[in-house]
């Protein structure tokens, strides 16, 4: 296994240098991808629609084309759901991965091209590994297996005769993953795919408990779920006596901050690794890429044409939007992207916060819908994120999950409020201690809130309610959203999943 392992590692190192040409030459990289992408479209109809012949630099591009959102550019997908070809992309597209992107009712279908999969999904994930080993030589990664927990496949709901499939992106991924990495991983691919999560963590749980498991990729919730099933049947004080050679944890789709204490009770070993990436069910876009800072570096030979709209712009509708070497460091942005799946000018709903610009490393901030500005104080997920970690950490809590809304004026003179219900792992001995730590994060990271929490000017103290445990998973189960890629919303300036789960609580 010694000689596989340094093979291996040699083998993925080779990609390094086409990373540090990237990080090195961004713009004409991105130019380059801008070129390749509008070539490719030519032939489509979208692109014969919008005259890609036309095309000659970004300037056309910008004029040409407008901006789209999933429901402006649903028609285009939904033509090719339904069989009709060369419609947005210039090669057959047979896969469609499902995103509900939150809660919400109604399911999104990202296209898959092969081009994707093989140019950015699976490109993407050599990459992070790759950067992994660069990172720690003395790796014993390929020693082992590496633990996956996949979502499900489904028909085609559009044309459920058809060839085409859908699926959340890690089963589109999984499925088509050739036969080496597939023996380089657990559990079997069936019991990887299956669609009752109870079911599946359990099948999952038995299957990989007895195997030499070194690294594990997933979404925190879920692993999170799966470790402790496997440690209670193994019998065991923590996951390190189950896989003594576990050392990373690439994880992504939501905020690791708030898991960390769960993930060092369940893994209490210095020794151990956590690498975050950014791989959506349109793109992989980000793959930490520093031992000693969660940045994200962004990907731009992937065959993603990048753009991106300042904040005050996301409500418009003819928003400005600038290419990568116009955006600025600490400044929010909505992502927009082109992309080799046939996705044109979309906007994916998730916004960016840029770190440097030479390499291009930032930060996931949140969603475009996601925050809360009902009286001006204009709080994303990040800023909601580091209040509740910094709570935690000084009052020894760990969280499992967490929501927040706000509480609206109700006339005589009444003030606002943040109104969170969050799900304790290990309750702090003082809920108001928690409230007051919590409020005054918020008031250090963010002066809109602190301006109007001002001698409660607009806002009071926040108002948190503890939940019980499972009442997040019973509100997912519920909306039959458990499992894959759903996930609680964190921050919402609708009351209405708040209402569902304070009535549950109920």
């Amino acid at each position: 296994m010694e000689v596989i392992n340094s093979f291996l590692t040699w083998i993925f190192k080779s990609r390094l240098g086409q990373i540090e040409n990237f990080k090195k030459n961004p713009i004409a990289v991105q130019e380059a991808t801008f070129r390749e992408l509008i070539e490719a479209g030519m032939s489509t109809e979208f692109g014969r629609e919008y005259d890609f012949e036309g095309i000659k630099a970004y300037s056309d591009f910008a004029a040409q084309v407008p901006v789209f959102d999933y429901e402006s550019f649903k028609p285009y997908i939904e033509q090719t759901m339904q069989g009709r070809q060369e419609v947005i992309w210039n090669t057959e597209i047979e896969w469609f991965a499902k995103s509900s992107g939150t809660t919400g009712s109604r399911s999104k279908y990202i296209p898959v091209s092969e081009e994707s999969l093989e140019e950015c999904h699976y490109k993407g994930g050599k990459d992070m590994v790759s950067l992994y080993v660069s990172n720690y030589p003395d790796s014993k990664l390929f020693t082992g297996k590496s633990l996956s927990i996949g979502g499900t496949l489904e028909r085609n709901p559009l044309n459920p005769e058809g060839t085409a499939k859908a699926g959340d992106v890690s089963a589109v991924i999984m499925q088509n993953l050739p036969l080496w990495a597939q023996f380089a991983r657990t559990p079997a691919l069936e019991t990887a795919l299956m669609g009752d999560w109870e079911a599946k963590i359990e099948k999952m749980a038995r299957e990989t408990m007895d195997e030499n498991v070194t690294s594990i990729a997933g979404v925190p919730t879920w692993t999170v779920v799966l470790l402790r099933r496997i440690v209670e049947l193994k019998k065991a004080n923590n996951i390190l006596e189950v896989w003594p050679n576990l050392e990373v944890f690439f994880h992504g789709a939501v905020a690791f901050g708030p898991y960390r204490s769960l993930f060092r009770e369940l893994i209490p070993s210095e020794k151990m690794h956590y690498v975050e990436t950014y791989n959506a069910s349109e793109g992989f876009f980000g793959i930490q890429d520093q031992t000693d800072s969660d940045e994200l570096l962004l990907l731009l030979d992937y065959g993603i044409f990048y753009e991106f709209i300042p904040m005050e712009e996301w409500e418009s509708e003819t928003p400005k939007v600038i290419a990568l070497q116009g955006v600025e460091v600490g400044k929010n942005y909505a992502m927009v992207i082109s992309t080799n799946g046939g996705l044109w000018r979309y906007k994916i709903g998730d916004t960016v916060k840029f770190t440097s610009t030479l390499p291009y490393r930032f930060r996931i901030s949140g969603r475009t819908k996601h925050f809360i500005n009902a009286f001006g104080e204009e709080v994303i997920v990040e800023n909601a994120e580091a209040a509740i970690q910094f709570a935690a950490e000084q009052t020894q809590a760990t969280i499992a999950n967490f929501t927040a809304a706000p509480v609206y004026f109700e006339g005589n003179g009444s003030n606002g409020a943040h109104e969170w219900i969050v799900e304790f792992q290990s309750a702090p001995k003082d809920l108001e201690e928690f409230t007051r730590l919590l409020d005054q994060k918020l008031r250090e990271v963010n002066s809109d809130y602190d301006a109007k929490r001002h001698k409660d000017i607009a806002l009071k103290m926040p108002i948190i309610h503890q939940a019980k445990r499972g009442l997040f998973e019973d509100w997912l189960r519920k909306k039959g959203k458990l499992g894959g890629q759903h996930k609680v919303p964190r921050l919402s300036n609708s009351r209405e999943y708040l209402d569902e789960i304070l009535g549950m609580m109920d």
